[in-house]
């Protein structure tokens, strides 16, 4: 973290609590990384979307489970259990919406997470390894729920497998038979079917785990290092931190009760909303949807995909896009962490998080001409930003003056005012 040593004040008051203490210290464990774990004591609420995510995992893998003891993984009983669950099964229009709509709100807290972390330098040393494992959390984020987004088997679960999955068979340029092997794995066969859907439903139900595992990992080294700050400075002093709970706890509930509304009012009113409506037509493989577009959340990559007029091409950009975000440690030559202190940068950043937000909204429009030419312009700002923009301005660029110290930044010139420190 900065090598501000931190003890726990964890004792147990009952024999019971004593005796495991002695055998097995999870408690003492748990108390000291979540209760006396000191933690910047000017977080803002933009580091509450970690707590968020984690709730959000644990929200799909429970409805989830329950969802899969009523799920047919069958091409010609999938669509109809669907329904069925959502009529017949108790409370199964709830956990269903809740599942559906979870999905969302989980890419969303995730896109504000990562932004937040692309904003005040999180993946800056010595967090490049917490960085890089959650840029993988979010990769296998998108895995599962492609896969996920199949089982309901309507038109556009079914077409947008087909297209999707078809993408792979471009890498017979690079290798021949490559991408037809990978495309026939996927597809159990020579087309999209019954075996498909079932290998994506058993792909899907594993996944999460693994996501959940990534996440302890993740948790684990961001204890390790510490938590980044506003500021982008690490704790130096006692006086830099306070403990976890009850502050930075106290502000992740109100922050993820504000959440939990939005998250609500999509669960209750608009369930459907961020959905398609032709998902609500059985799968027909006769029939093809007059505009095929994946989830709301992978829209800015398709828009990317269909930017580029060679398939193989497009393909490879459309992963580029994600894999980018791994070297984003090394890309940045900036001095500092903070887009706080960079004048310059700053109006970069906020550019690219437009471009981000105009490829979600064109990668939803059809594929005309003027579609396409503005896709292609903010592509090219998007790889742009990482591969020019962040390592130049990081050179070029004169930091405006950051605080010595946490605490310096609190305070400001008052220097009568008195901070209580982390427990020790």
């Amino acid at each position: 973290m900065s090598g501000l040593p931190h003890g726990t004040s964890y004792e147990p008051t009952t024999k019971f609590g004593k005796w495991l203490d002695a055998r097995l210290p999870i408690g003492r464990l748990m108390y000291t990384q979540f209760v006396d774990f000191p933690t910047p004591r000017n977080l803002n609420y933009w580091w509450t979307f970690g707590g968020i995510l984690t709730f959000m995992l644990g929200a799909q893998i429970v409805t989830g489970i329950v969802l899969a003891m009523h799920y047919q993984p069958n091409a010609e009983m999938a669509f109809d259990s669907v329904e069925r669950i959502r009529r017949d099964v108790n409370f199964g229009w709830l956990i269903r919406n809740l599942h559906a709509v979870g999905a969302s709100m989980f890419f969303l807290a995730a896109y504000v997470h990562i932004f937040r972390g692309l904003y005040y330098g999180s993946y800056k040393a010595p967090r490049e390894v917490l960085w890089i494992i959650g840029v993988l959390i979010f990769i296998v984020m998108m895995a599962t729920a492609f896969m996920g987004y199949s089982l309901p088997w309507g038109q556009m679960s079914f077409w947008g497998v087909t297209v999707i999955t078809n993408l792979f068979s471009s890498l017979d340029s690079i290798w021949k038979g490559l991408g037809t092997t990978i495309v026939e794995w996927l597809w159990g066969g020579y087309s999209v079917s019954g075996t498909t859907l079932n290998r994506f439903y058993s792909l899907h139900y594993l996944l999460p785990f693994v996501i959940a595992g990534l996440v302890g990992l993740h948790l684990w080294a961001l204890h390790i290092v510490g938590q980044n700050s506003p500021t982008g400075l690490d704790i130096k002093t006692a006086s830099d931190a306070v403990p976890m709970s009850p502050y930075a706890t106290s502000k992740d509930a109100v922050g993820m009760f504000a959440f939990l509304l939005l998250f609500a009012w999509f669960t209750f009113f608009l369930p459907d909303y961020l959905g398609h409506a032709d998902n609500y037509i059985e799968a027909n493989p006769l029939v093809t949807p007059p505009h095929i577009v994946p989830e709301w959340y992978f829209l800015p990559f398709y828009a990317i995909l269909r930017a580029i007029p060679s398939k193989l091409l497009g393909v490879i950009a459309m992963f580029a896009a994600i894999a980018i975000l791994l070297f984003a440690p090394w890309l940045d030559t900036s001095r500092v962490r903070s887009t706080k202190f960079r004048p310059i940068y700053r109006y970069f950043f906020w550019f690219f998080v437009f471009s981000c937000v105009a490829l979600g909204w064109l990668g939803s429009k059809p594929p005309d001409a003027e579609y396409v030419f503005w896709a292609r312009v903010f592509t090219i700002y998007y790889f742009a930003h990482f591969l020019l923009v962040m390592p130049l301005v990081g050179w070029l660029e004169t930091p405006l003056k950051v605080p010595g110290s946490i605490t310096e930044a609190v305070l400001g010139n008052d220097k009568s005012a008195k901070l209580a420190p982390a427990k020790a």
